[in-house]
């Protein structure tokens, strides 16, 4: 529904925002007899949810016991103990796992909202108690956009970087197959590209397919379950203040077609509007330095902190907010945000630097844990590992992904556009030439790239144990041997790409509790205010237990809000 004022003023719930967990949560109120209204400031819904992989981390979920797989509340509750350390609230974090799986069963139950597990994608800190090698990552399944109607015109729209050539649908579990190389790869590409090119009906209405996939059939799904339940959603309506009454929160006032207007809750306001970090004067004040809001892979002028400085003006406690969600960027001439390099850093073949040459991190790492040890390489070099550089040769390019750039094999160089030689990559005959064009110091690029190239020949990385786990080789190509994620870099011409230290969104903001209620400085809930997703303070504490460690936790805190706003705790 596209912004307009609307007779109706007073609602049971107003939820803030309309991503995943904004719209998990407004479908449960309104399963529960209340009625909803969620405004979105933006012309489009679906927030960073509809540009994201779409995963949910459920432990102990139940698509994964009805496959014979093992896992427990307590194995779980183990490993997130042991992950989130000094920032871990067991309070919190039982009530995640007693909640989680409750929440994606009924979301299956009763509404379009479809998913599978993702066996073989493992928990990314395999080093930790209680971790598992696959189960616990839940991966969405395609949905048919025709089911929107006219509201498919306002979804936002997926990021080119989850299609398949930029126009095709598919998982993440058809994505690592294609990427591991595994056994029947080409097959798999050349059915889906058949069954989007027989689709002649719908590719005479947009050249993006029927089907969304990942993050847009995540958002899709809900939208037409909440369409389902006449849930009005009205876009172009930007959240200005609370409104209290005795220090009880009541409403909001927000802004639409340049009027202000009142909008008032009977038994709560929900915030689900994300972080901070299209804000650049808060990630100044917040984030380590340097930080730029255009390295975010998120929606550029939106998720700029107004939940946290509303929640902040009533005596809200806040939390890590001198965290984010870090994921390494790749900015692309013309391209609104730049694209988060996810998978493609364990590929064989490819390293990492910094601005003297060196390796810093284990490539194939987790991406939060890549981009903080970005800026604790930071610090150490002077300076010098923010950008990194990402090198590999003309055999990884022929074979592999990076950013934009796909195998050379589908997209040659003579494919690319001009303007992205010499901004989006680099490209030399030699490694001492390539070092000079981005300002590397070249003895140690040459010293290094000789170094891995021996840990490719012994399959073991002395360094950084580059491969040495499942989680580093889930991405790997299976076919290189001994070690998936090592090859060696010698084969010209060499490649360089920028990495910019980005981020999916932040981490810290309101506290919450155990019923996503935010919290005063002493502790005491705020009465009427609740907080999930990226807005509030994450659950997860500074680690990133596994993939959709961020929207799991949002969905879920999204259904222990509306059920504790129902009286259903």
């Amino acid at each position: 529904m596209t912004a307009q004022v609307q007779s109706q003023t007073s609602y049971d719930v107003i939820v803030v925002g309309s991503g995943a967990g904004a719209m998990t949560s407004a479908l449960f109120a309104a399963d529960q007899g209340l009625s909803v209204l969620i405004v979105e400031k933006s012309d489009k819904y679906g927030g960073t949810s509809a540009i994201s992989g779409g995963g949910i981390w459920i432990p102990n979920n139940h698509y994964f016991a009805e496959k014979g797989g093992k896992d427990s509340f307590e194995l779980a509750l183990q490993y997130l103990k042991a992950a989130t350390g000094e920032h871990g609230d067991e309070v919190r974090l039982r009530a995640y796992l007693n909640n989680a799986p409750q929440m994606i069963h009924a979301l299956e139950t009763n509404s379009r909202v479809r998913y599978a597990v993702a066996e073989k994608y493992p928990d990314y800190y395999q080093q930790l108690p209680g971790s598992l090698p696959g189960g616990r990552s839940l991966d969405p399944e395609l949905f048919d956009t025709s089911l929107l109607g006219d509201e498919l015109d306002n979804l936002r729209k997926p990021s080119p970087s989850t299609l398949l050539m930029g126009c095709i649908a598919w998982t993440a579990r058809h994505a690592h197959k294609v990427m591991s190389r595994e056994f029947g790869w080409r097959l798999l590409i050349l059915g889906l590209m058949v069954r989007y090119k027989l689709d002649f009906k719908w590719r005479r209405k947009s050249k993006i397919d029927r089907r969304a996939s990942l993050g847009s059939s995540l958002v899709a799904s809900l939208r037409r379950s909440l369409m389902d339940r006449n849930v009005p959603l009205w876009l172009n309506t930007d959240f200005r203040e609370l409104l209290t009454e005795q220090g009880r929160v009541t409403g909001v006032r927000v802004q639409q077609g340049g009027k202000e207007l009142e909008l008032h809750a009977r038994r709560g306001v929900i915030f689900g509007s994300g972080g901070f970090e299209q804000n650049q004067e808060l990630r100044e004040k917040y984030l380590p330095q340097p930080t730029r809001r255009e390295w975010s892979a998120t929606p550029p002028g939106n998720n700029t902190g107004a939940a946290l400085e509303a929640g902040m003006a009533l005596g809200a406690a806040t939390s890590l907010l001198d965290w984010a969600w870090w994921a390494p960027t790749i900015a692309v001439p013309g391209e609104d945000k730049p694209r988060g390099v996810f998978a493609e850093r364990a590929f064989p073949g490819a390293i990492v630097v910094n601005g003297l040459g060196r390796r810093f991190v284990n490539e194939a790492a987790p991406y939060l844990e890549f981009v903080d040890a970005m800026y604790r390489d930071n610090q150490s070099s002077g300076g010098k590992s923010t950008p990194a550089w990402v090198i590999f040769d003309g055999h990884f390019r022929f074979h592999y992904a990076m950013g934009p750039l796909m195998p050379a094999q589908v997209a040659p160089d003579s494919r690319l556009r001009k303007a992205w030689l010499n901004s989006v990559y680099w490209k030399a005959d030699s490694l001492a030439e390539l070092a000079g064009q981005i300002g590397v110091d070249a003895d140690g690029l040459e010293s290094t790239v000789q170094t891995v190239n021996e840990y490719a020949r012994t399959g073991v990385d002395v360094e950084f144990g580059r491969g040495g786990n499942v989680f580093d080789r889930y991405y790997g190509d299976s076919n290189v041997k001994p070690n998936p994620c090592l090859a060696p870099l010698k084969k010209g011409p060499y490649y360089a790409m920028r990495l910019d230290a980005g981020d999916i969104g932040t981490k810290g903001g309101l506290l919450t509790n155990e019923h996503a209620q935010v919290v005063s400085e002493d502790g005491q809930p705020i009465p009427g205010l609740y907080a999930i997703g990226n807005c509030s303070a994450s659950v997860m504490g500074t680690s990133y237990p596994g993939a959709g460690g961020t929207l799991g936790p949002a969905m879920t805190f999204g259904y222990i809000a509306a059920n504790h706003i129902a009286g259903n705790p």
